[in-house]
């Protein structure tokens, strides 16, 4: 038969004290666990503060940065496309300037070689071509009229007739054969008488029958119509 305990007041009175002091402990330790479980999800959300707040710097940095790189490479790019028309057109303006020179040349050129040609024009009016005062220069003076003329004849026909009828003498005059018996003596290099000078005396000469010139275009002029030139006269004509 089990055994009959008896509580007393005093049992009572140490179960009261027990129980209140392991409520206490429980409380006790139920209150510091709620007050650090606040502490640490401050200190969580904080550092998480500061992560955010240093990762939004790193990208506003990350952006300015790229934002310079940008802003230098376009910079880059438009010195390069400004250095390159600077080029081209440094290169036109040497083109240009070297068509200009060339033009210009060209155009002192053309007016020094007009300026000359008018020189020598003025200088063939102001100085016709000049002969010899002697039988060659007789002769290649009478041989450029007879030319314009359209006189036959060369040197040779006309230098041999010469020699023969006065030997070279302008102011030859035969006084002894039937022409001066009438009166109208032959004269000058290729002794002419007035009568035949006078009818074949070609115009740009003097009209005197004993001037070289005149007396050689007439005689020229009078054996082109008998003989056909004064290189056939071979003798007294």
């Amino acid at each position: 038969m089990p055994r009959t305990i008896r509580i007393t007041r005093s049992h009572k009175l140490a179960t009261a004290v027990l129980v209140a002091a392991g409520s206490v402990t429980a409380i006790a330790a139920t209150g510091g666990q709620s007050d650090a479980q606040p502490a640490a999800a401050k200190t969580s959300i904080a550092a998480e503060k500061v992560a955010g707040v240093s990762t939004a710097k790193e990208a506003v940095a990350k952006k300015a940065a790229q934002e310079t790189a940008a802003k230098k490479a376009a910079a880059d790019a438009a010195a390069a496309k400004k250095a390159v028309a600077e080029r081209k057109a440094t290169a036109e303006k040497a083109v240009a300037d070297r068509k200009a020179e060339a033009k210009k040349s060209a155009e002192k050129a053309r007016s020094e070689k007009q300026a000359a040609n008018r020189s020598t024009e003025r200088k063939a009016v102001a100085a016709p071509k000049q002969y010899k005062n002697n039988l060659d220069g007789w002769i290649r003076e009478s041989l450029d009229i007879m030319k314009k003329k359209n006189i036959p004849g060369s040197y040779e026909g006309l230098h041999r007739n010469i020699m023969r009828e006065s030997s070279g003498n302008p102011n030859a005059v035969n006084d002894w054969d039937v022409n001066a018996q009438n009166g109208i003596p032959s004269k000058g290099l290729l002794q002419v008488i007035q009568p035949t000078f006078d009818a074949y005396h070609v115009n740009g000469t003097p009209k005197k029958l004993t001037d070289p010139v005149a007396n050689i275009t007439a005689a020229a002029n009078y054996a082109a119509d008998k003989y056909g030139s004064i290189d056939n006269v071979d003798s007294a004509y």
